[in-house]
C-alpha cells in the first residue's frame, strides 16, 4: 500500500472537503482564458480597465483576513492577484473565500482567474480577482524556495538528478529549465527553414530496421511478433536516406531519433536525435562551406550573436572555420606521426601513452582512441578535422590526392564533435569490400562493426550521383547552451 506524507494526507483530506462542499477539483469543461501575464504587463495602461481572464499554478500566497494576494505562474511567466472576500463572494455565503481560498487550496493547485488589471501602491501590476476556479487540485507537495534575511536560498530544486528524473518538478519550480525547450525549438525551426528555402526535402525513414547499419554502434534488439523475425532500432539513418539520393531527389533530410546500446555520460544517452542531410552533385569542400553558414545563421538566430559564453570560454561562430588534418592534429600535440603503423604497432604505440584498449580494437578504433586523448579536448573555437584514415570510415569515398585517406571532415566545438560529413561512397563494389572488411572487424569481437546490407548495396548498384552527407550530433549542443535533446532531459530512470 502507498504510504503518504502528513502534508500528502492533508491535502487529500482537502481535496475531499472541496468535494463535499460540491466544487469539482477536476472539471473537464474548456477554460477560456483570453490572454497571459507577459501580455497583461506588457499591455497596462492606466487609462482604460482592462478586463481579463487567465489561469495558472498557485506559486505563493500571503493570506490576511479579508484579502490576501497569491502569485500564479502561466504559460509565459508570473503575476500577482489581489483576492477581495467580497470580491469573489458576492452573497452572503463567503464558503468560497473563508474555506476554499484561505484553508483548502495549496501552492502547485492550478486555478483560472477573472478580474480587472490594476497597479498596487508599490507599483506592481496584479489582477484583482472577481472570480476564482480551482481547475485542478495539487495532492503532492512542490519544493517551495525560500529565501532567508542573507539572501540564501534553501530547498530550491537544483539537484542534477532528481531534476532529470522529476523534470515536471523541475519546469514548475525553476523558471529558466523552459528556456532549452524553447531554444531547442528555435535551433530547429532555424535549420529547418534554411534547408527548406534551399528545396531539400525534409523526409521520415524507418526507425525498426532488420538490419542496424549506417554506423559503428551497438543497437537495441527487439522481436516483431506477427513476423517473427529480430529487428533493431536503428543506430542511424542514413543508408535509408541514401537510397532517396539513389531514387533522384537532389537534397534530404531527417531529424532522426537514434538508439545505441552503449553507455550513459553528460555528453551520452542511448536514446538521442541526430540531423542526417544529403545533397547529390556536391563533395566535403561545398558541405563546409554549407555548414558554416547553416551554423552561424543559427546561433545568430537564437542568440542574437554569433558569440556564445560557456564556461571559461567565449566561443565564435562567425565563418570561415579553421581546418587541420586529422594526422596533422595528432602529430601537434604528440610529435608523432602514427598514420603509417601496423596494427600492432599502433596497439603498442597506444600502450605506451596508457590509451585503454582491447584486443578487438581494429586501427579504426585505434586512431579514434588517440585523437581522442590528446586532440579532441583542445580544439574549443569550430575546427574542422579533415581527412580522416580509411580505416575510420567505411562508407567514405576515397581522397582524390592522399592515398589511405577519405573526403570526411569533422567539426569540433568546445572540446566535443557536433558534426560528421563526407563525400558518400558510391562505388557499389568498393562499398561491398567495406562491409566485408567491417564484417571481419565483427567476427573478431567488435560488436560495433557495421554488417553488409545487402537491400541498400543493391539500390547503390543502380547508381548514386556523388553525394555529400553531414550528420550533426544535436544530442551534444547542450555544452553551448543553445539546445538540449529532450531524451537528455528526460534520462530514463534506471
Amino acid at each position: 500500500m502507498e504510504k503518504h506524507t502528513e502534508q500528502e494526507l492533508i491535502r487529500r483530506e482537502s481535496l475531499k472537503k472541496i468535494q463535499e462542499i460540491g466544487i469539482n477539483p477536476y472539471p473537464a469543461d474548456e477554460y477560456n482564458i483570453n490572454t497571459s501575464s507577459v501580455e497583461i504587463k506588457k499591455n497596462f495602461s492606466t487609462n482604460s480597465t482592462q478586463k481579463v481572464c487567465i489561469a495558472g499554478r498557485i506559486m505563493g500566497r500571503r493570506i490576511m483576513g479579508k484579502a490576501s494576494f497569491i502569485e500564479i505562474k502561466d504559460f509565459k511567466g508570473r503575476i500577482q492577484v489581489y483576492v477581495n472576500r467580497d470580491e469573489i463572494c458576492k452573497t452572503e455565503d463567503k464558503t468560497m473565500y473563508n474555506e476554499v481560498f484561505k484553508k483548502l487550496l495549496d501552492i502547485g493547485d492550478i486555478i483560472g482567474v477573472e478580474g480587472e488589471v490594476f497597479k498596487t501602491k508599490v507599483g506592481e501590476i496584479s489582477v484583482k480577482a472577481n472570480n476564482i476556479k480551482l481547475l485542478s487540485k495539487s495532492i503532492r507537495p512542490l519544493p517551495v524556495v525560500k529565501i532567508d534575511s542573507e539572501g540564501i536560498s534553501h530547498d530550491d530544486f537544483k539537484n542534477t538528478e532528481l531534476r532529470y528524473r522529476q523534470r515536471s518538478i523541475d519546469l514548475i519550480v525553476n523558471d529558466d529549465s523552459w528556456s532549452v525547450f524553447e531554444k531547442r525549438a528555435q535551433i530547429f525551426n532555424s535549420i529547418r527553414s534554411q534547408l527548406n528555402k534551399q528545396g531539400y526535402m525534409e523526409v521520415e525513414t524507418p526507425i525498426l530496421q532488420p538490419i542496424a547499419g549506417g554506423a559503428a554502434a551497438k543497437p537495441f534488439i527487439t522481436h516483431h511478433n506477427t513476423l517473427d523475425i529480430p529487428l533493431y532500432l536503428r543506430i542511424a539513418n542514413e543508408l535509408y536516406l541514401k537510397r532517396l539520393i539513389v531514387g533522384g531527389k537532389e537534397g534530404v533530410y531527417e531529424f532522426a531519433k537514434d538508439f545505441r546500446n552503449e553507455g550513459m555520460d553528460k555528453t551520452h544517452n542511448p536514446e538521442f536525435t541526430m540531423l542526417e542531410f544529403y545533397v547529390a552533385y556536391k563533395d566535403y569542400n561545398w558541405m563546409m562551406e554549407f555548414v558554416e553558414k547553416l551554423i552561424e545563421e543559427t546561433v545568430q538566430s537564437v542568440c542574437k550573436t554569433t558569440e556564445v559564453v560557456y564556461g571559461d570560454n567565449k566561443i565564435n561562430f562567425k565563418g570561415p572555420y579553421k581546418k587541420q588534418p586529422f594526422f596533422n592534429a595528432i602529430k601537434q600535440e604528440t610529435g608523432d606521426d602514427i598514420s603509417q603503423l601496423s596494427l600492432e604497432d599502433l596497439k603498442n604505440y597506444c600502450k605506451s601513452k596508457n590509451i585503454e584498449i582491447n584486443s578487438s580494437m581494429g586501427r579504426g578504433k585505434l586512431f579514434d582512441a588517440v585523437f581522442g586523448e590528446f586532440c579532441e579536448k583542445k580544439l574549443i573555437q569550430p575546427t574542422y578535422i579533415t581527412n580522416y584514415p580509411t580505416d575510420m570510415s567505411p562508407l567514405t569515398k576515397q581522397h582524390r590526392n592522399e592515398d589511405g585517406l577519405t573526403e570526411r571532415f569533422e567539426l569540433f566545438v568546445n572540446g566535443k564533435e557536433i558534426a560528421n560529413a563526407y563525400s558518400e561512397q558510391n562505388n557499389p563494389i568498393e562499398q561491398r569490400d567495406s562491409f566485408i572488411e567491417q564484417m571481419k572487424l565483427g567476427k573478431g569481437g567488435d560488436d560495433e562493426a557495421m554488417v553488409i546490407d545487402n537491400e541498400f548495396l543493391r539500390a547503390l548498384e543502380y547508381g548514386m550521383p556523388p553525394t555529400v552527407l553531414i550528420i550533426f550530433a544535436i544530442f551534444l549542443f547542450p555544452y553551448l547552451h543553445l539546445i538540449q535533446l529532450m531524451t537528455s532531459v528526460f534520462l530514463i530512470s534506471i
